[in-house]
């Protein structure tokens, strides 16, 4: 990753490794890594909850909630001892209104629920509030991540209402960020200290047709990836980056080098985003089908412990690269002047 200029990565906690028994904490499985990225100068945003938790736990009842906030206390404790007052980015939970979604409305992931997606938001949104509240009182320099999905969504304005609900389903990509800043239903506890830094997760799939098919670049009805970011950023005013992106096989450079330019020119109309996070750095088996998903900058280990990189990527990596340098070159001989 130095190689090609990456001195920030992602990673996910193992809840069900650290927490084997109730009320046991065990952070071996994360030791080894901290101290890989301290050794090595890569500063990690640590996700307590990607999309699971010890098979024990059950995300509606309010010990889910309780569970999270001491994990969260555990690992800040462990992380002082580890490393000191060292800045920790921390995400309390990935993706609050896509897990709510899928497990809990459309029953294809963790926990497997289906007409519950509101009360698992709810649920999610509890959990991360107290584990806020255990990171900052522990940990002086934490700062809070949330990674949320952002889509675009159109209706067909020949068919009654479907506009609207277009609109209002768009809308909800903005929930889960509202709600944990005390903007929509305040009961939950959210205030504006809950999190500092917004994560927007986009991927080619992201915008389609009220109910319907995807709608894909090219087409009219597609919406530029700036103006989403744009939108964020006024709605929030918090620092961003692009918490995950990709595609696969012969798509990953091109839709990089799309992303880079989209990003660019956000930056330059005045939205502060701050890095760009490819998802995954590593190609992986399908999660519902094992197949071998060739999504990331590098594929399988060989036996030797070797992985072969994906070459187009890694030289669009570094294109992109040299045209920021040199856009960050020109900027600062215009301040100069």
């Amino acid at each position: 990753m130095k190689l090609l200029g990456m001195r920030t990565a992602r990673e996910g906690l193992r809840w069900h490794l650290i927490e084997p028994t109730p009320g046991k904490y065990d952070f071996s499985s994360v030791k080894p890594r901290i101290a890989a990225a301290r050794d090595e100068g890569i500063q990690v945003i640590w996700d307590l909850v990607h999309f699971g938790w010890p098979d024990k736990l059950n995300v509606f009842d309010a010990a889910w909630v309780q569970s999270l906030g001491e994990l969260a206390m555990r690992f800040a404790r462990f992380w002082k001892s580890e490393m000191g007052d060292e800045p920790a980015f921390v995400a309390p939970v990935n993706e609050i209104s896509f897990l709510a979604w899928a497990g809990g409305d459309q029953g294809f992931m963790n926990p497997f629920a289906q007409g519950r997606g509101g009360e698992m938001k709810t649920q999610l949104i509890w959990g991360s509030l107290h584990a806020v509240a255990a990171l900052r009182s522990e940990l002086r320099n934490v700062k809070i991540v949330s990674p949320e999905p952002v889509i675009h969504i159109v209706g067909d304005p020949k068919k009654p209402g479907d506009v609207d609900s277009a609109e209002a389903y768009r809308l909800s990509m903005f929930q889960a960020w509202d709600m944990l800043l005390g903007r929509l239903n305040p009961e939950l506890g959210g205030w504006s200290g809950a999190l500092d830094v917004i994560g927007v997760n986009y991927y080619e799939r992201n915008q389609w047709w009220n109910y319907g098919a995807t709608i894909w670049r090219g087409d009219p009805a597609y919406r530029p990836f700036h103006k989403i970011l744009q939108e964020v950023w006024n709605r929030y005013r918090l620092p961003m980056f692009v918490a995950e992106t990709g595609n696969e096989n012969g798509r990953r450079a091109e839709w990089f080098a799309y992303i880079a330019a989209e990003v660019r020119t956000a930056i330059q109309l005045g939205v502060p985003v701050h890095g760009i996070c490819l998802y995954p750095i590593l190609n992986h088996p399908g999660w519902n089908d094992d197949r071998h998903c060739c999504n990331g900058l590098w594929d399988y280990a060989e036996p030797d412990g070797s992985r072969a990189v994906y070459e187009p990527l890694a030289q669009e990596i570094l294109k992109q690269e040299e045209i920021r340098a040199r856009s960050a070159q020109l900027l600062s001989g215009q301040g100069e002047h």
